[in-house]
């Protein structure tokens, strides 16, 4: 089982070890082809991909006058740890609501990236028109570099009135500044391994898995094929170098380092900011 940290604003060391096994991967990969586990949040259909897949593997607590010591030395150079209950932001996540966001956006363009490791494809389409058209699960039948993904590329005139409510984690490295990229994505959709400099990965709605390796360990991948894919025909199949796991959920922020690997798997329909630092 491998390790992920998680600080929290609790004062109480807690410990909680999940382990995923391949016939829940199995479980998963039938639910999602019959597309049950359908429901509304917050105005968006949720196609669920399977209700147990979503435990962190390990979490300790510590209160937030803690943590700033503690992250630069303990974190910020050499390994990955989520952040719990440091910011509030409720406001970000009410304008986020798929009604909100077609009211103030619905004729804007945005930009679609192909869900590729090395993503050069762009589209550019109505924001309404990806909601309704192309906001869906993923398929097992087409490649990442055939699945137009929204992460990025955002207009930051058009978008600042939403991004100036975001409350972005508190802890900067040394010497560098964040820069945004908002994102929406269906259940089953991800971007496959890639790496780079050190950043914040936090979920507005939905629950996003992750895969992490340190920049030492390249894992065995396509760059071409999807997340859901490498879960399917890869990874019950890995023996040793098994990837570190998270689940990130509302409230939970990732902290990636430099050059870490990671690959994205959203598990719902999911809204998701990140926060690259430079």
């Amino acid at each position: 089982m491998r390790v992920l940290a998680t600080l929290t604003s609790g004062t109480k060391l807690r410990y909680h070890i999940a382990s995923l096994s391949n016939s829940t991967y199995c479980s998963l990969f039938h639910v999602f082809s019959l597309g049950v586990f359908v429901v509304s949040v917050n105005h968006y259909t949720v196609c669920v991909l399977h209700p147990y897949l979503g435990n962190t593997s390990f979490l300790s607590s510590f209160a937030p006058v803690c943590v700033t010591p503690r992250f630069i030395p303990r974190y910020a150079y050499s390994k990955p740890v989520i952040l719990k209950g440091f910011s509030d932001n409720t406001k970000f996540q009410f304008l986020c609501s798929k009604s909100s966001l077609l009211q103030q956006y619905g004729e804007r363009m945005v930009r679609l990236s192909t869900a590729n490791t090395y993503s050069y494809r762009k589209v550019d389409v109505r924001f309404e028109e990806f909601v309704d058209l192309l906001l869906r699960p993923q398929s097992m039948d087409t490649l990442g570099s055939d699945t137009l993904y929204f992460f990025g590329d955002n207009n930051f005139t058009e978008w600042h009135s939403l991004f100036e409510n975001y409350k972005a984690p508190r802890y900067m490295l040394p010497h560098t500044t964040g820069a945004y990229s908002f994102g929406i994505a269906g259940p089953g959709t991800g971007v496959p391994f890639h790496w780079h400099g050190p950043g914040y990965s936090e979920v507005i709605y939905g629950r996003k898995r992750l895969f992490l390796y340190p920049p030492d360990k390249a894992p065995h991948f396509h760059p071409n094929y999807t997340t859901l894919s490498w879960v399917k025909d890869t990874y019950p199949y890995l023996l040793e170098e098994k990837p570190i796991e998270c689940t990130i959920r509302p409230g939970e922020v990732l902290y990636f380092p430099d050059r870490w690997w990671h690959a994205t798997l959203n598990l719902d329909t999911s809204v998701f900011i990140s926060t690259f630092l430079g």
